[in-house]
């Protein structure tokens, strides 16, 4: 299925405007889980800030990205599966949702414990959890951002065959020839 120019341009926009959103927004995070690490009475505050921020922008942001690349990939020449660094962008996405669902329960675990309940060294490893995942998502993401701009050469298996036909890569190989599929 293709896409007319007008709308796979409204979907990069779309698209381009919520990874940036969820980049600004797991930045956010990680200062906020930062500023957590610290000891003192700030977590009364930023631990539930971070779970507003997680259940209001994070999570739909995330979603929306993973849905919006989908869908842009499956109606534009790329494909979802044609090349390796479409294939990498969505598997590294879907491991930031992934990771993002594991870490709900402690995110809302930190935004519902009482007052001076952060002053013990007890939350010290939940804590350093907020400020571990929130940095290797942004880090996951921004790589995700350099393969949207750099665009690697190189296609899947399935792109190569799709690109060139099975003819052409059963005449490739033969006896004294390796061609594609013995890769």
């Amino acid at each position: 299925m293709r896409a007319g120019p007008a709308i796979r341009r409204l979907l990069l926009l779309t698209h381009i405007s919520t990874s940036v959103g969820l980049v600004g927004a797991v930045t956010g995070f990680l200062v906020l889980a930062m500023a957590g690490l610290s000891g003192s009475t700030v977590g009364q505050t930023v631990y539930p800030a971070m779970d507003l921020i997680t259940q209001y922008v994070i999570v739909p942001l995330a979603l929306v990205t993973l849905a919006l690349g989908v869908l842009q990939s499956l109606i534009t020449p790329w494909g979802l599966i044609r090349h390796y660094w479409v294939l990498i962008k969505l598997v590294l996405t879907i491991f930031v949702v992934v990771v993002l669902w594991l870490q709900l329960g402690n995110i809302r675990l930190l935004a519902g414990l009482p007052p001076g309940a952060f002053l013990g060294s007890e939350w010290v490893t939940t804590k350093f959890s907020m400020v571990l995942h929130s940095g290797g998502g942004l880090v996951v993401l921004l790589g995700a951002t350099v393969l949207s701009v750099y665009k690697p050469a190189g296609l899947t298996r399935y792109g190569w065959n799709r690109r060139y036909g099975h003819a052409v890569a059963s005449d490739l190989s033969g006896p004294d020839r390796e061609g594609p599929e013995s890769a």
